[in-house]
């Protein structure tokens, strides 16, 4: 045998993927991600607000107050109005300040971002609240209309 059979073989050096120029500029791209993400609380605000609604309910709940706005199984015009529950309140307000975010992130330069999401959260939350309330037969069209008129307002604004 002979020393260079012994020896373990170097695999050649390969070159990387990607340039310096490509890095370079993948680095910026996470700098401008990271930089949007600390300016932008939006998001953190919202879920905040949404945690801090949920517990002033279940509070209100506790304390009896929501027992004096509550009302009993009633049918206006062929609509079972069923009652309104801890989690229906909840959902609302969820639906509401989701949506309120949404309609910042459309108007306001300095917070715009994809709206589609938002808006389709929004929709949900609200559906599952007011379903509670007015039956899914009443809700749920309103629910697809609404997304069909986000996703309507969502394409024209971003077209200007």
């Amino acid at each position: 045998m002979t020393n260079s059979e012994n020896q373990p073989q170097q695999e050649p050096q390969r070159q990387p993927y990607y340039d310096e120029k490509t890095e370079e500029k993948y680095e910026k791209e996470d700098e401008k991600r990271e930089e949007k993400t600390n300016r932008d609380p939006l998001s953190s605000i919202a879920w905040a607000l949404i945690l801090i609604w949920a517990g002033l309910v279940f509070l209100a709940q506790n304390l009896g107050w929501l027992d004096q706005i509550e009302f009993q199984a009633v049918e206006i015009e062929g609509i079972a109005l069923t009652g309104i529950s801890t989690w229906a309140v909840i959902m609302i307000g969820a639906g509401v300040i989701v949506f309120f975010e949404a309609i910042i992130r459309t108007f306001v330069p300095a917070y715009r971002s994809s709206t589609g999401g938002n808006f389709f959260l929004a929709a949900i939350f609200l559906g599952i609240g007011l379903g509670s309330i007015f039956g899914w037969t009443l809700v749920w069209p309103f629910i697809l209309i609404a997304m069909g008129l986000s996703a309507l307002a969502s394409a024209l604004i971003q077209r200007r």
